[in-house]
């Protein structure tokens, strides 16, 4: 009975098994878990089998497999997904986009590193970030993308980039740009010689935890530039094709019309005669005679710019002082929007191959760019290409090659280093802007009608009779077209490695060795050619300056890694050694004398007026090292040295030490917090360390300079041109910092960080007296601080296959103080005073006491001194007295500044805005006040004036008054100071992109099309320029800002 009732357990056994075993027949559908959409060609696999099968254009399949089997979903930018099949029938899956789990992976110094680990302080800034930009310089792209980092909106003119800061300004005189690392090796070339359709992910590290690897070269912070490489799937091609066109992103300033300043101008010679004493009834009349025919010459000596259809001294009824009712114009030529392109075009394509399999993978690359500029005649253009392979060799070796190469060449307004020097008046931002609107660009007939040669061609009027202010003698529209200023470029860019070990068992696993090799290499030419005929070259019978620059450097390390984990414990240690060679070689020639325009090379010309040349060499040599370590996934330290040796220091103090520590606590892995499921995550961390800067400018500070063209008769002859200092040496950037990262109900992520930089020894350029016969010398001096709060909040307000809606909002504040000046406790240099106990490049201003009712003059707030002890304060009209009564009188730093996100996500269609936003800081437009004060005859004037200037006794006016003797404001006064604060639409996206199934009907991967329109507006009390224009609060006649609106398209094959 027993061996019966034991066969029949047997065979029930395998009864069930059979059952349990049987195939069943498997359908579902594979989507992408992030928009929804079904993805085709993806592959299901029976895990442990070579049974599978892939998904149609709908991302359905059907598969035999037996019910209690495993399927191993899997698709090319995906996460591959495990699923039971517990007897199923359907089974539908979505896939995470591998990209989003390598959000979690950031590129760091000589490295990579989990964002759960990380101690210290960086913001990474995707691809699909940057790409919605249209820039052909990514420095233009990084506002807005982190807290703490700062841009200018930098030059209109085509290629050209923005300043950077990060977390304010570490020093007074040295340089305070981040440092740019691309693909891990420092770079030296042109920023706009890398297409940004190449980047794959920017990292911006802000801290010494993260930056102190880099020792001399990362106190101002690291931009870590990581370009695209291939990765393992088919072969896939990918075209971009963008289309734009560009227009001013400013307002002008509003300037008054030919009427208008007629009627100023008489005011202004009107005045003059009553505070030259002429009775106020014959002031008038004498004003406008002196118009007509006076030495000023407003209308030419013979009347030629009389733009009216009235004679001079008729123009104006004395009665009320406005021009007589009925009087026209005979031209009305707008100088700044005749020197305006009307339609300038942008045009970039971008083609790209990528693939590879277990081995190889590889990435090639072609771009073409071309920008037309706002301002006639100026552009940019670039070609360039990238090819970047890796392979394993085997198990145990690895090697790569990353070349990128760039040919740019570029039209610009700016004028070129030349002997001569040029007049501001070959600005076409300064001379249109300031040209009086009756002046006329072409010459006139007698009938205001404009004058042609025998080509047809309108003459230009070059103005040799127009008064002083008005920029007698030149024409800027002209000077685009007569004039050159050309440069062309070939960067050359290399990265390679070899790298032995990296086994995961044996007696050497975790051991590996790396060699880097990186080097960039650019030749230059720039051109600058001067017309024989007026402007700057007419002097020497025109100008031809041809400059030569070559750049190489190198970068060369060696690098240990070892990295184990123990149980628990994790282990990663890293020790190097580095060296980087920096050359520069620059050759220049300048020749004056042509016979005549239009020839563009030296031997044209008869007269060498300039011939020169110079080498600059730098090095550093550097050791240094890493550990991390952590326990239990949750806590984590890090600490790192390094040692830099620097060429532009002195032996005995070349050398200098850097290090940092960190350590951060994953408090939510901890086990009495496991019961909050609404707290996916929480990371405390903080971080301290010692960066060096030692880019004081000079390569060579502590070695004095000779002259060798001191002028002594017939016989050569030298004198010092620049003193030493053997005792320079290190800055030092002592930096802390102190965070907290949450995500809480998997909706918001929160990011919260203190920070606080403290310089030693800052490098400055120390001023000297001009008696002892130098301007100054380089000098280690005071201590300066920047610290602040930042705050990143990112919300996923709506998430579900249908429709996204994400939400970032970043805010930074900057609090910066010089702390200590050593011998020296202020520095004053123009409106500007660097003080203890004040912000760097802190406005130093008289106060306004408003304007004289009686006499139209401006009034002041003043005090006097007795032994030191200032007195009350009182009012006086003596401007001198004023200049020594200034004060501190704020800054451009703003309280708090940031970026507003919203990303949204319906079907196929995408929708991002970005705004910026700055509350707080003062700004000093120069600009705008010479436009409002100026009194030199023949200038432009500010609308403001039409109204606001006093123009008689009793008027209560807010500007003082103007006349022809000068204006009755001589100093700055705080009242002119303007609030900075700004909101700004930098830039919104909208695309489309195709279903995949519909794509996939084309034998398409993917398809896109997207309107991009960039810079917006701009919404601030600025009245003609960009409160980004500097980190000073300053303004200046520069390129305006654009902005674009381009078309962009996007196919994958």
């Amino acid at each position: 009975m027993k061996n019966v009732r034991l066969i029949l357990t047997v065979l029930l056994f395998f009864a069930v098994n059979i059952l349990v075993a049987q195939n069943i027949t498997i359908t579902g559908t594979v989507t992408d878990a992030g928009t929804g959409e079904p993805i085709p060609f993806a592959s299901v696999v029976l895990k442990g089998t070579q049974t599978g099968v892939s998904t149609d254009l709908d991302g359905k399949f059907s598969i035999n497999a037996p019910g209690n089997g495993i399927l191993t979903f899997s698709s090319i930018g995906y996460q591959t997904s495990d699923v039971a099949i517990n007897n199923r029938t359907v089974v539908n899956l979505s896939l995470t986009s591998s990209a989003i789990a390598l959000e979690d992976v950031m590129v760091v110094a000589y490295g990579t590193a989990k964002k759960e680990s990380f101690t210290g302080s960086a913001q990474v800034v995707k691809s699909e970030k940057l790409e919605k930009r249209t820039v052909a310089n990514v420095t233009k792209a990084l506002d807005g993308m982190a807290p703490g980092v700062q841009t200018t909106s930098g030059s209109g003119q085509p290629g050209a980039g923005a300043s950077v800061v990060i977390r304010g300004f570490g020093s007074m005189s040295a340089s305070t740009s981040p440092l740019y690392v691309v693909d891990g090796i420092p770079y030296d070339g042109a920023i706009n010689a890398i297409n940004p359709n190449d980047i794959e992910s920017i990292t911006m590290i802000k801290d010494a935890s993260a930056g102190a690897l880099y020792g001399a070269r990362g106190a101002n912070g690291v931009v870590m530039i990581t370009t695209k490489k291939g990765q393992e799937s088919k072969l896939s091609v990918n075209f971009k094709g963008n289309w734009g066109v560009a227009s001013r992103a400013i307002p002008r300033y509003e300037t008054l019309n030919s009427y208008e300043w007629t009627e100023d101008v008489y005011y202004m010679f009107k005045n003059r005669n009553i505070a030259n004493g002429v009775p106020s009834a014959l002031a008038g009349p004498q004003a406008l005679q002196e118009m007509a025919t006076g030495a000023e010459k407003i209308f030419g000596s013979t009347q030629q710019y009389n733009p009216f259809s009235r004679s001079a001294n008729e123009l104006i009824d004395h009665s009320t002082g406005k021009i007589v009712a009925g009087t026209s114009l005979l031209w009305n030529e707008d100088w700044l929007d005749n020197a305006t392109a009307k339609m300038p075009l942008r045009q970039e394509y971008q083609m790209a191959v990528t693939g590879g399999n277990n081995n190889t993978n590889y990435m090639f690359s072609l771009g073409y760019l071309s920008e037309e500029g706002l301002v006639k005649t100026t552009a940019f253009e670039r070609f360039s290409g990238r090819a970047n392979v890796d392979t394993r060799v085997n198990k145990w070796f690895k090697t790569g090659l990353n070349v990128n190469f760039a040919g740019n060449s570029s039209n610009s307004t700016t004028l070129g280093a030349t002997s001569t020097s040029s007049s501001a008046y070959s600005n076409v931002f300064y001379s249109a802007m300031l040209m009086a609107p009756i002046y006329p660009l072409y010459q006139k007939d007698a009938n205001g009608n404009t004058v042609y040669d025998t080509d047809g061609k309108a003459l230009y009027d070059w103005g040799e009779d127009r008064p002083a202010g008005a920029s007698a003698g030149w024409n800027p529209l002209a000077n685009l077209e007569e004039d050159k200023y050309l440069s062309v470029s070939d960067n050359l860019s290399g990265r390679t490695f070899l790298e032995f070990g990296g086994l995961k068992e044996g007696a050497l696993r975790g051991l590996k060795f790396v060699v880097n090799m990186g080097f960039d290499y650019a030749m230059s030419k720039s051109r600058t050619y001067w017309n024989p005929y007026f402007g700057n070259g007419k002097s020497t019978n025109g100008l031809l300056g041809i400059a030569d620059g070559r750049t190489f450097s190198y970068t060369f390390n060696q690098i240990l890694y070892w990295d184990r984990t123990f149980g628990e414990h994790h282990i990663d240690l890293m020790g190097g050694h580095e060296l980087y060679k920096y050359n520069y070689q620059y050759l220049y020639g300048e020749k004056t004398g042509f016979p005549f325009g239009g020839l563009y090379e030296l031997d044209a010309a008869t007269t060498i007026s300039n011939v020169s040349s110079y080498t600059n060499n730098y090095a550093i040599e550097s050791y240094f090292s890493r550990l991390n370590y952590d326990f239990k996934d949750k806590y984590y330290f890090s600490a790192s040295y390094r040692r830099d040796g620097t060429s532009r220091f002195k032996k005995n103090v070349r050398w200098g030490n850097f290090w940092s520590v960190g350590a951060s606590w994953r408090v939510s892995q901890e086990s009495f917090m496991q019961n909050l499921e609404w707290l996916n995550n929480m990371t405390l961390k903080a971080s301290y360390g010692v960066q060096g800067n030692d880019n004081i400018g000079s390569l060579f500070a502590w070695q004095a300079f000779y002259s060798l063209q001191y002028p002594n008769q017939s016989m050569p002859g030298a004198i010092v041109s620049s003193l030493e200092n053997a005792d320079l040496k290190w800055e030092k950037n002592n930096n802390l910092n102190i965070g907290i990262e949450a995500r809480i109900f998997d909706k918001l992520s929160i990011t919260a960080e203190y920070y606080d930089r403290r310089t030693d020894d800052m490098l400055m350029d120390f001023p000297m007296a001009v008696s002892l016969g130098f301007d100054g010398y380089s000098k280690n001096i005071g201590k300066m601080m920047n610290n602040g709060f930042e705050l990143s909040l990112s919300m996923d307000v709506i998430k579900n296959q249908k429709f996204n809606w994400n939400m970032t909002l970043m805010g930074s504040t900057i609090k910066n103080k010089v702390l200590n000046l050593a011998d020296k406790p202020e520095i004053i240099s123009g409106s500007y005073i660097i003080k203890e106990g004040e912000a760097l490049n802190s406005f130093y201003l008289s106060e306004s006491a408003g304007i004289d009712p009686a006499t139209g003059n401006k009034l002041y707030w003043v005090w006097d001194e007795t032994d030191g002890v200032r007195g009350e304060k009182y009012i006086s009209s003596d401007y001198q007295k004023a200049l020594q009564c200034r004060e501190v009188s704020g800054n451009r730093i703003p309280i708090v500044y940031g970026s507003f996100v919203n990303d949204f996500r319906y079907a196929g269609f995408d929708l991002s805005l970005l705004t910026t936003y700055s509350v707080g800081g003062k700004m000093l437009d120069g600009v705008y006040n010479s436009l409002l004060y100026s009194t030199y005859v023949g200038q432009a004037a500010h609308r403001d004036r039409l109204e606001k200037t006093w123009k008689q006794p009793g008027d209560i006016a807010q500007f003082p008054r103007i006349d022809a003797n000068g204006s009755a404001r001589i100093t700055r006064t705080k009242d002119e100071l303007i609030d900075a604060s700004y909101f700004a639409i930098k830039n919104i996206t909208l695309g489309y992109t195709l279903p995949s199934k519909w794509a996939k009907k084309a034998n398409l991967q993917s398809l896109r099309i997207a309107l991009t329109a960039d810079n917006l507006h701009v919404f601030t009390a600025l009245k003609g320029m960009d409160p980004q224009y500097n980190f000073t609060g300053g303004t200046g006649f520069s390129y305006t800002p654009i902005k674009t609106v381009s078309l962009g398209l996007d196919i994958k094959f």
